[in-house]
């Protein structure tokens, strides 16, 4: 199975996923949540057996014009609600609308705010923490294969192939905020750092067959070994991101209205962490080996074969 020598078809693939999601994201921006804006969130208790639904809650909440509400269950029928700011007035109306809709006491185990500044705060150590994991993961993968010719390579092609994943995630996520509703908040960047990792593991697992087959068959051109790689690891990629992904997909069926944002960009991003692993970050190291980038903007000489009388 030839896969390397169809790596610019991958390289395509991946810039036709990619680029409508930037545009996306240039056009109508990020839809950041209340985590990162501003907000508040309210810890309440219902009755035993009477406590609603997220999408009831959520219902209220649209009916008072309080915009994007998110509803998470907990146990002994405590109900976790994170929306925009509310004043103590706001607040005051909701509790009443929901005691009211619902016939149940209603027990504020917790009620707190986050102002603009903080929510800023949150956002710059969000992307702090991306970076130093980048830094992190390039150092680490360099150390590891120091054994071997251009070590550096590898983490640099492991950090492009992140790169990739998280693109892709900050696409969908610009366009599902803009047609669906969709808002960024920290579970979106949990489900990115979780990429992050499952896709570096995944690349790794690639990366440490092409360093041994680079010793067994050092006779044959780095990109048949690369290719030779690539397949033996090949199944094992798709079997285990296979299983994931069903995980995923119960938990978007079945999890909840509070659990099916999450599991569901999750789900987008193993798909690409486990694409960008086979099809992006191998065939980087092909085409750096290669130095293939001269011959890119070249025009393609014409030669004539001169048989000798």
């Amino acid at each position: 199975m030839e896969i390397v020598k169809h790596r610019y078809m991958f390289f395509l693939l991946s810039l036709i996923i990619i680029i409508p999601g930037m545009i996306a994201w240039a056009v109508w921006g990020m839809p950041l949540s209340h985590d990162f804006t501003g907000g508040s969130m309210l810890d309440i208790k219902f009755d035993a057996g009477k406590a609603p639904t997220p999408t009831e809650i959520m219902a209220v909440y649209d009916s008072l014009n309080i915009p994007d509400p998110y509803v998470q269950t907990s146990e002994n029928d405590v109900r976790i609600i994170r929306s925009k700011y509310m004043d103590e007035e706001t607040k005051d109306k909701v509790l009443a609308e929901l005691k009211t809709k619902f016939n149940s006491n209603i027990e504020i185990l917790q009620f707190e705010t986050v102002g603009p500044t903080i929510g800023k705060e949150i956002a710059s150590r969000a992307a702090i923490t991306v970076a130093l994991a980048s830094i992190g993961i390039l150092l680490y993968i360099t150390w590891a294969f120091r054994g071997i010719p251009n070590a550096f390579r590898y983490g640099t092609s492991a950090i492009i192939a992140m790169l990739h994943d998280v693109l892709v995630i900050l696409g969908f996520g610009a366009i599902f905020g803009h047609f669906l509703g969709w808002e960024v908040d920290t579970l979106f960047l949990t489900a990115v750092l979780t990429v992050i990792g499952y896709s570096v593991n995944d690349t790794v697992v690639i990366f440490d067959r092409i360093r041994e087959n680079s010793h067994i068959l050092r006779n044959l051109p780095y990109e048949k070994v690369v290719n030779h790689s690539i397949v033996q690891t090949f199944n094992r990629s798709l079997k285990t991101s296979f299983t994931v992904m069903l995980t995923l997909l119960a938990l978007m069926l079945f999890g909840g209205v509070s659990i099916y944002r999450f599991a569901a960009i999750l789900f987008i991003g193993i798909l690409s962490g486990t694409y960008s692993s086979i099809f992006n970050a191998a065939m980087i190291l092909v085409v750096w080996e290669n130095r293939e980038w001269n011959n890119w903007f070249k025009p393609k000489k014409k030669t004539d074969e001169v048989v000798a009388a």
